[in-house]
Parts: C-alpha cells; sequence; structure tokens
C-alpha cells in the first residue's frame, strides 16, 4: 500500500445475550463457546481493544499469541434501562422509540448517545498506529463507518455481524489524522475457512 494507513476493525464473536438479541452495551458477559477452531490469517502489528470480556476472549481467540491493550474508551454504547432488553420489551417506550429515531441526539434512560460514544471512540482511533487490529463491539465499528466512509450511509445501515473484520484503508497517516474519509472500507475474512 505504499505510504497508505490501515487499520482492521473486528467485532467481537457473539454472547448469549446477543443471541437472545437483547441490548448489550456495558454487560460483561463472555462469549459463547466457538462451534469450531478459528485460526486467524491476518497478520497484527498491534492489537488493541475494549475492555470488555467478550472482546478480550474474542482476541484471545484470533491471536493467542499477541499482547492485547485494552481500553475501556473502545466499550459499546451503554444502553442504561435498555440494558438487556429486546426490542419486544421496549418497543412501546416512547423514549425508546425517540432513541431509535435520533440516537446520536437522544440517550437511552441513564445511558448514553451514540454522539457520548462518538465523543470517546474517535480520540480512541486517532491512537491507533498504522497496520492495527481492533477488537470491539457494533456500534463503535458503525460509528467510524459512518464518520471516515466516502459513501453516504446512516448508522443502522453497516452490516456488521458478530466475528466479522473490515480493513479501512486512507491514502496517508497524514489524511488519517485529519480526519479525511478512507480511500477504501473492506470485509475481509479473518480465519481462512471464511468467504467473503
Amino acid at each position: 500500500m505504499g505510504n497508505g494507513y490501515c487499520i482492521h476493525l473486528i467485532r467481537h464473536l457473539p454472547t448469549e445475550g446477543n443471541k437472545k438479541r437483547r441490548y448489550i452495551g456495558w454487560t460483561d458477559e463472555p462469549i459463547l463457546e466457538p462451534s469450531s477452531v478459528l485460526k486467524c490469517t491476518l497478520n497484527v502489528s498491534k492489537l488493541y481493544g475494549s475492555d470488555l470480556l467478550r472482546a478480550k476472549q474474542t482476541a484471545e481467540i484470533y491471536f493467542p499469541n499477541t499482547v492485547y491493550n485494552e481500553d475501556r474508551a473502545w466499550r459499546e454504547c451503554y444502553f442504561g434501562e435498555f440494558e438487556g432488553k429486546t426490542y419486544a420489551h421496549l418497543e412501546k417506550d416512547l423514549e425508546y422509540r425517540d432513541w431509535i429515531d435520533d440516537p446520536f441526539g437522544k440517550a437511552p434512560r441513564g445511558g448514553e448517545s451514540l454522539l457520548d460514544v462518538e465523543t470517546r471512540i474517535v480520540p480512541a482511533l486517532m491512537k491507533i498506529p498504522d497496520q492495527s487490529v481492533v477488537v470491539t463491539h457494533g456500534g463503535p465499528i458503525r460509528i467510524i463507518m459512518t464518520l471516515f466512509s466516502s459513501e453516504e450511509k446512516e448508522f443502522w445501515s453497516w452490516d456488521v455481524p458478530h466475528g466479522s473484520c473490515y480493513r479501512l484503508e486512507w491514502e496517508s497517516k497524514k489524511a488519517f489524522q485529519e480526519g479525511k474519509k478512507c480511500t477504501s472500507i473492506l470485509a475481509v475474512p479473518i480465519t481462512a475457512n471464511e468467504r467473503m
């Protein structure tokens, strides 16, 4: 890539709460046991990510011999009173509906808006060196892709499955540090048996 700048963002593997489609923000639950051995094909220079258990366990599975630099800034959105609940629990709650319609401007009761999450994620992102991998959550990944994609796309429109990996490239370190749009965002396979 020459003088380009690149990072990989990986969403943690699923948890029981994810399987039940619950809002799992700062709830610190473990991942479900993978159904097969996951051998990672990515070369890692530096490994960063959320301090929550599901991100650390995912990093350990994919990168067992790499030092993991955990940072609470990479956590998922804190869902406050919506934490652990599903759409079915919340669909009649007017504050929930308001938050879904404007997640950057409004916060769940006692929780964070996506603007709050963006405010802690962007400085953490700017500290990441070239060729690094970050293991984090769906919210932070969608925020970064919404901010840095040259394609105009809404936050909820990004498909970020559990265990997925995205490669973000900038034309230079300077372009990255200036917050310019990516030259590309690509979904890439993490394991040898994945097809993209």
